[in-house]
């Protein structure tokens, strides 16, 4: 895609904006790798990059449980940006939220982003490393609870150990929350989706129940679901963003 087709395509893009009402936004790690957050899949992401074991391994369920020593080195390494904050993307999405435009907000990410930039509808797919809670007797703790833990394994008053509020491999995602998701995405007259792969299920199957007018995708890289876009654009979010 060429800079002039680029341009047309993120001026649709703001025109289409504007005359909707009724937005869901479906985003992936591309919303906040532009706030210093490292993806995964990409060639400098989190899989590329040399552990002992294989990130991937790394923060499963089986993995946690056998050797949560090696998993809390590691997700205090990798997994938590404290200093973190919000993107034009995110900033964006607050904004077109505050003017009634946008319903919801379903995301892949796991920082909290969103609600810092002042967005309050955000279906947290995978959970959020802001909370925690104790395995034992079920108290929930906040991030500094693991990022100033005097162990390695954090534990509650209790005795129990603090697990992160995040969906590892082996684990499922929370009923609740896939409803609540589909209920956006399925009443959603305009669905913007951005800055995933669409490759991670069952998040991307969730697309599946978009019925609406106008489904908009954004991302550097091809994805499965380019053929069923309405507007399709090859784009850093920032820059689609910073149009509206």
């Amino acid at each position: 895609m060429n800079e002039e087709d680029t341009q047309r395509k993120i001026t649709e893009f703001k025109n289409l904006v504007e005359e909707s009402d009724n937005i869901v936004f479906f985003g992936g790690a591309g919303v906040s790798t532009e706030s210093g957050i490292p993806d995964f899949r990409s060639p400098d992401g989190l899989y590329n990059q040399k552990y002992q074991y294989p990130p991937e391994a790394i923060i499963s369920h089986t993995f946690y449980v056998r050797m949560p020593e090696e998993f809390f080195r590691f997700y205090r390494d990798r997994m938590i940006y404290p200093d973190a904050r919000p993107s034009v993307t995110h900033l964006k999405l607050a904004e077109l939220e505050a003017a009634g435009k946008l319903k919801g907000i379903v995301t892949q990410n796991i920082d909290g982003l969103h609600q810092m930039a002042g967005s309050s509808c955000v279906v947290e797919l995978h959970g959020s490393v802001l909370r925690n809670y104790c395995e034992r007797c079920g108290k929930f703790y906040g991030l500094e609870a693991v990022t100033e833990s005097k162990s390695l394994v954090p534990v509650c008053e209790c005795g129990g150990r603090i697990k992160p509020d995040v969906v590892l491999y082996e684990e499922s995602l929370k009923d609740d929350d896939i409803e609540r998701a589909v209920d956006l995405i399925s009443e959603a007259d305009v669905l913007i989706v951005g800055g995933t792969s669409l490759g991670v299920y069952p998040a991307a199957g969730l697309i599946n129940y978009y019925r609406g007018r106008k489904l908009v995708l954004i991302n550097k890289s091809v994805t499965p679901f380019d053929g069923r876009a309405n507007l399709l654009i090859h784009a850093p979010l920032g820059e689609v963003f910073s149009a509206i």
